[in-house]
């Protein structure tokens, strides 16, 4: 929502600030340079992504006009499930909890927590990990590590959108110049024409200019900042999943592992101790 107030906002102060100075928006209104340069990022935007890729940049751009939020509320949620998983553990043992992690749809446990349960992404990062503890015993250095490579591993896969698309927003300002260019090319064709329109015929090519310029520090370069804030939230909140975890295998009791990952929430997000503790009271008995 953010990302559409804020371009609604860059536009309306350009075109709001000609305006008010009596510009004539059909100057500005070159389809064939907004061709030229759409067209031009376009291509090299498909030249530098794979088919999987560029669905994927859909998929972001989606999302930072949709976002997920988390926020305070979503860390509570994954805290309570993982206190309630380490204290299930911890009074029935470890294989107390397979049934779960094998079947967590039919889980009574995950069931208690729809966000998590319906995002396979924090499900199979709670489940994959507790299946090691049910295989084997491992240190806490050890798990940590295997933890650590997945959440690297998938945050530099998350990054590829949105590395894309500031490389687009890199370019645009290439792209205008191009299409200003090539309407010189143009305009050096007419130079026996009388100055008016001599002079228009360089004004729409100077369009070209802006448009890219425009296109690249107002909207695009802004929406790649934004995909990548994103792609930061979504780690951060696997790293306090972690924190938990690691925590729980180093021998930490239930709520101090809880309180670790607590203290590696952002502090804008992060539930206070007393709320988070109304909210752990009763669960996993």
């Amino acid at each position: 929502m953010n990302a559409i107030i804020g371009a609604l906002i860059v536009l309306c102060c350009v075109i709001g600030g000609y305006l008010i100075e009596h510009g004539n928006l059909s100057v500005i209104f070159q389809p064939v340079e907004i061709l030229i340069i759409f067209g031009a990022a376009a291509g090299a935007l498909t030249t530098m992504s794979t088919p999987k890729l560029l669905k994927e940049i859909g998929k972001s751009v989606g999302r930072v006009l949709k976002p997920r939020h988390f926020d305070t509320k979503k860390y509570i949620e994954v805290l309570s499930l993982l206190y309630e998983i380490f204290t299930r553990m911890r009074k029935e043992g470890i294989i107390a909890i397979e049934s779960h992690v094998d079947a967590p749809d039919k889980s009574d446990i995950f069931k208690r927590y729809p966000d998590v349960l319906h995002n396979k992404r924090t499900l199979d990062f709670i489940c994959d990990s507790i299946k090691i503890l049910l295989t084997i015993e491992i240190p806490p250095h050890e798990f940590d590590n295997i933890l650590e490579v997945d959440i690297e591993t998938n945050t530099d896969e998350a990054s590829h959108p949105f590395h894309r698309i500031q490389t687009i927003a890199d370019s645009l300002p290439g792209f205008g110049i191009v299409a200003a260019v090539l309407g010189v090319v143009l305009t050096m064709g007419k130079i026996s024409e009388p100055p008016k329109i001599l002079g228009e015929s360089i004004g729409a090519a100077l369009v070209g200019t802006f448009l890219g310029v425009l296109l690249s520090y107002g909207f695009v370069g802004p929406l790649a900042a934004s995909m990548e804030h994103q792609v930061k939230e979504e780690a951060s909140y696997y790293h306090v999943i972690r924190i938990a975890l690691v925590a729980y295998v180093a021998r930490a009791i239930p709520q101090m592992a809880i309180e670790f990952a607590r203290r590696s929430i952002p502090e804008s997000v992060r539930p206070g101790y007393d709320e988070l503790e109304r909210m752990l009271k009763g669960k996993g008995r």
